[in-house]
């Protein structure tokens, strides 16, 4: 199974979207203008030349799986696609690095305690006008806790790869499940310093 790693939930290319998510300069206050004069159209201030660069949110995204099931959550009333199933996982915080995030996002939407075995992808995911995602996808195996739902979801289930699934929220997880049940592909090995860290009191 080849490898699929830009998922598009709507149509990015329409002008009409929404692109902007400030009126005024956060800096200055100045009201801020919009220059056509590159590819992506930015904001910018004409007093302070502040410029707005508007970034993918970097995520994480975590598969858990024993010999033959993946671990999967239901997503609470306050999330985006609420009510929907996906993968554990969410965005790395300003000063996380992208394993610590992982192992944090697990810890506090399932209360697992894993250890982090390797990168198996990288997914843009363009999910919204205001919502596009740059996700690593992380395999991991359990090492400690109980599972319980926590944070973003409010159910966990664990599902045989082969499935049935329930109603999933994103074409990647259901992707990346897939690839993983035909191919037991492993992916890149990561840092073994950090694979394990625990938040706040090393390892």
């Amino acid at each position: 199974m080849q490898p699929k790693q830009i998922f598009t939930a709507y149509d990015r290319f329409d002008v009409n979207q929404e692109r902007h998510a400030f009126s005024y300069c956060p800096i200055c206050a100045t009201p801020l203008s919009t220059t056509a004069s590159s590819e992506y159209p930015r904001q910018s201030c004409p007093d302070c030349g502040w410029i707005h660069y508007r970034n993918p949110a970097p995520g994480v995204v975590i598969l858990i799986t024993d010999e033959v099931r993946v671990l999967i959550g239901k997503r609470g009333a306050s999330s985006f696609a609420s009510g929907l199933w996906c993968l554990p996982g969410g965005f790395v915080e300003f000063e996380e690095d992208y394993l610590g995030a992982a192992i944090r996002e697990t810890r506090e939407e399932t209360g697992l305690e894993v250890e982090i075995c390797s990168v198996v992808s990288v997914c843009s995911n363009f999910l919204a006008s205001n919502l596009h995602t740059l996700v690593t996808v992380l395999k991991a195996r359990v090492v400690g806790g109980i599972a319980q739902p926590g944070d973003d979801l409010e159910e966990l289930r664990w599902v045989p790869l082969d499935g049935p699934f329930p109603d999933m929220a994103f074409e990647a997880d259901s992707h990346i499940i897939e690839r993983y049940r035909q191919t037991r592909l492993l992916g890149a090995p990561v840092d073994p310093e950090y694979a394990r860290l625990q938040s706040g009191d090393g390892r």
